[in-house]
C-alpha cells in the first residue's frame, strides 16, 4: 500500500456485509476483512489476535509493544461490517475513483475511518515506541445490527484501555454523547374467523390499533421525565405494522415495531421496556399481548472534560452530539470512556451511491496522525 486511498480501495473490495436482514449479496461476514486488517497491523509492528464472536465473524485486535513512557492506553476502534448492498446504483465492491471521490459500500461507514486510522499507524510505525501512550487497535464485527462485536470486546477487555476513538464519519467533530435505542415488537393476539362473519372472531389489527392509540401518547408523556440537556427528550417511533394473512380472514395476530431512543437518564432508570409493560398492565392488555425486544444499543455520555477529549478540542475539533448510535456506547458501558470521530459525513453513509471524498480521507489520516503526535511532545 502506497497511500491511504489504496488502503480504502482494498477494504471496499473485500465484501464484509452484515448478514442480518436482507444483505443483498451472498458475500457476507467480516472474516476476510478482519484478516486483511490483521496482516496490515502486523506490518505496522503490532501483534495480532482474532476473537471469533460469531462463527466466521471475528474481532481483530492489534497491540503495539508497550513502551516505557507510560501514558493512557488508547484504542482505535472502527467496525468491519457494512450495511446491505441491495438497491445500490454503483458497483458496491468496486472502490472506483470518480470526481475526487472513492465509491463503494463502506467508503463512508466506516471503512474510510478505518483506512485513515491504519494509514496514520503506518506513517508513525517507526516512532510508536516514542509515543507517551499505549497504542492499540480493534476492528469490531457486527456494528450494523445488534453490535455483538463491541459488546463482547467491552465484556472481555473493558479494563484494559483508558480511552477509545470509535471510527464513524463525523466530519472530524468529536461525538461525545448520543442516545441509545430499544426496539420492541408489540403483538396483539385475536381469534381468526371467516371474513364474512367477523363477529365470530377477534380482530387483532383493530385491537392493536386501540392499544397503540393509548400506548404511544402515554410513552411520550412519561418520556418527558427523562430530559437530557444536550440530547433532549427520549422519543418513540412506530416503524412497522404487520397483520393478517388474507383479506377474507379475521386476523388473529398483528405486530407493531417501536423504535425508542433513550437518553442516559432513561437508561439509568431502567429503560423504556418497564414503562411500556406498566402501560399495558394498567390498561388490562397484558394477557392479550406479547412483547419481544429485537434490538438495543447503549447511550453514550462521556465527560466532555476528559483529558483526551480536551486534547481533541485543542486540535480544533468541535464537541457535538449525534442522533445515531454506535459502538462507543457499549465500550463506555464496559468501562472504556469513548468518543466517535472520523472523516466524512454521516449523510454519505448507507446511500445507494456511497462515497468518501479523497480530500476528506487524507485529512482524516493526517488528523489521527496529529492526535498521536501530541503524545510525542
Amino acid at each position: 500500500m502506497n497511500s491511504v486511498v489504496e488502503i480504502l480501495q482494498s477494504l471496499i473490495r473485500i465484501p464484509s456485509v452484515n448478514p442480518d436482514g436482507d444483505p443483498g449479496t451472498d458475500q457476507t461476514g467480516e472474516k476476510a476483512c478482519a484478516e486483511w486488517v490483521g496482516e496490515f497491523l502486523k506490518k505496522c509492528g503490532a501483534t495480532v489476535e482474532y476473537e471469533e464472536v460469531l462463527p466466521n465473524r471475528p474481532n481483530v485486535i492489534g497491540r503495539f509493544p508497550e513502551n516505557q513512557n507510560g501514558g493512557p492506553r488508547l484504542l482505535f476502534a472502527p467496525h468491519l461490517d457494512t450495511v446491505s448492498v441491495g438497491g445500490m446504483t454503483i458497483e458496491p465492491f468496486g472502490g472506483e475513483i470518480q470526481d475526487g471521490k472513492i465509491l463503494g459500500r463502506g467508503a463512508s461507514d466506516t471503512k474510510g475511518t478505518m483506512a485513515a486510522m491504519l494509514w496514520a499507524l503506518w506513517m508513525l510505525r517507526g516512532r510508536i515506541s516514542e509515543i507517551k501512550a499505549q497504542v492499540n487497535f480493534v476492528g469490531l464485527m457486527g456494528e450494523e445490527t445488534g453490535q455483538p462485536g463491541s459488546k463482547y470486546f467491552a465484556k472481555h477487555h473493558g479494563d484494559e484501555f483508558d480511552f477509545a476513538i470509535v471510527g464513524e464519519p463525523t466530519e472530524l467533530d468529536v461525538v461525545y454523547t448520543h442516545k441509545g435505542c430499544l426496539w420492541v415488537e408489540i403483538t396483539a393476539h385475536g381469534v381468526a374467523a371467516h371474513g364474512s362473519t367477523p363477529e365470530r372472531g377477534d380482530n387483532a389489527i383493530l385491537k392493536l390499533n386501540r392499544i397503540l392509540d393509548a400506548v404511544l401518547p402515554e410513552l411520550e408523556s412519561q418520556f418527558k421525565n427523562y430530559h437530557d440537556d444536550v440530547l433532549g427528550y427520549p422519543t418513540v417511533n412506530l416503524g412497522m405494522i404487520k397483520g393478517g394473512t388474507r383479506t377474507n380472514i379475521v386476523p388473529d395476530r398483528a405486530t407493531a415495531s417501536l423504535d425508542m431512543r433513550q437518553t442516559p437518564a432513561l437508561q439509568n432508570a431502567g429503560g423504556a421496556l418497564p414503562i411500556l409493560e406498566s402501560i399495558l398492565e394498567k390498561n388490562g392488555w397484558t394477557d392479550q399481548t406479547s412483547l419481544k425486544k429485537t434490538g438495543e444499543s447503549n447511550p453514550l455520555k462521556t465527560d466532555p472534560d476528559h483529558d483526551e477529549i480536551r486534547r481533541f478540542a485543542k486540535m480544533g475539533s468541535k464537541l457535538v452530539m449525534a442522533p445515531w448510535f454506535c459502538d462507543a456506547g457499549w465500550l463506555s458501558l464496559g468501562g472504556i470512556p469513548a468518543i466517535a470521530c472520523g472523516p466524512g459525513s454521516i449523510a454519505q453513509a448507507h446511500t445507494k451511491d456511497e462515497f468518501l471524498k479523497i480530500d476528506d480521507l487524507e485529512a482524516g489520516a493526517e488528523y489521527y496522525k496529529r492526535f498521536l503526535e501530541t503524545y510525542l511532545d
